[in-house]
């Protein structure tokens, strides 16, 4: 990045209402900020290469997908439809000028680069930490945090010091959801995307909602595999078709069920592998997932991948404590290895850790 063309090529009458870590920054202030921070931590320089897009001349900031559903690739995202997603969280929650709010994600992600949009665009106080799983620099109280499930996992001490958590980037296991709903603090499960300039539509966990419910100016269709479209004119010029499998509540709200691209056809009855890990969740106390594998009679067999160094005979003891609604959703067999491979932003890779099983 050449810091020193860009302050030529960037007007210096941009007016910011927006705070940093409780000091309030002018455009000049955050500049210097950002030339700092390029030759800084390396999340410090995702920071700095954010914002030196955001405030350039083009219309357009190019960010790339998470790597969860395929290689990450890049996007070409119109900072008004950026600024128009701020704008429907703050409506939705009610996070207006002065919102003082905690970054813990990499600017990196399209996660980490909308805490920004929102902060600047909404008049925030943002407070910045390193991105990781244990945060060890909180000692205040904030309105608004964005996690990862793992984030939240391992901080269920500090978020009661927060007012609103979203928890995005991976479906919450049971566990999670149980364990933070007696929390003071109001947590939502997000449903959204790279594509989707992240949520577009949220489920409170603490209130036991079943249904994400759309922002402002969202809706939603199904198309003939039962697939979510997502129409958004204020954030994409066109309909979203999706791969995940929902049950629309009514044009604003759907119940998700699960990934097309992930479902099982085991002697004839489809399987969705998210519908079933929600019933194995509750025993199986380490990171799993369910696939298929070819099968003579049934085609494809559902199979259990488990992240554990413990002997197979022990996973074998918490399946027989669940009493399956259905005999079909009980795994034929169980695979264990001590490591999952992970995608890019931390997602367990199904495809690439069953690959690295042989199978």
């Amino acid at each position: 990045m050449r810091l020193d063309l860009f302050w030529k090529i960037k007007p210096m009458h941009i007016h910011l209402d927006f705070a940093l870590n409780g000091r309030p920054l002018n455009y000049t202030g955050l500049m210097a900020q950002v030339e700092a921070w390029s030759n800084g931590d390396p999340y410090k320089k995702a920071i700095a290469s954010f914002l030196s897009d955001w405030f350039n001349a083009s219309d357009e900031v190019v960010v790339h997908t998470s790597g969860s559903t395929g290689k990450p690739k890049p996007i070409h995202l119109q900072k008004a439809h950026m600024k128009a997603s701020a704008r429907a969280t703050a409506s939705f929650f009610g996070t207006f000028a002065g919102t003082k709010a905690l970054l813990c994600l990499s600017a990196d992600y399209i996660a980490g680069k909308m805490m920004w949009v929102r902060a600047l665009e909404l008049g925030w106080d943002l407070h910045i930490v390193p991105p990781s799983n244990g945060l060890t620099e909180i000692n205040s109280a904030f309105d608004f945090v964005a996690m990862v499930p793992m984030q939240v996992q391992a901080n269920l001490n500090l978020i009661d010091h927060f007012k609103t958590l979203i928890v995005g980037g991976a479906p919450m296991s049971e566990d999670l959801k149980n364990a933070v709903r007696p929390k003071k603090v109001s947590v939502f499960e997000t449903y959204g995307m790279t594509e989707t300039i992240t949520h577009i539509a949220l489920k409170s966990v603490t209130g036991k909602e079943k249904c994400f419910r759309a922002l402002s100016g969202v809706s939603f269709s199904l198309d003939s595999r039962g697939c979510l479209v997502i129409d958004a004119p204020n954030i994409a010029n066109e309909k979203i078709v999706t791969n995940d499998l929902v049950r629309l509540g009514s044009p604003t709200t759907f119940e998700w069920l699960g990934r097309a691209d992930n479902v099982i056809n085991s002697g004839g009855v489809k399987l969705i592998p998210e519908q079933i890990e929600k019933v194995i969740s509750p025993y199986v106390s380490y990171r799993f997932f369910l696939s298929g594998m070819p099968h003579p009679s049934l085609g494809e067999q559902l199979v259990l991948m488990v992240e554990t160094k413990a002997a197979p005979v022990e996973i074998e003891e918490m399946l027989a404590q669940i009493s399956w609604p259905h005999v079909y959703w009980r795994p034929k067999q169980l695979f264990c290895t001590p490591r999952f491979i992970e995608t890019p932003s931390g997602k367990i890779d199904r495809n690439r850790s069953k690959k690295a099983l042989g199978l």
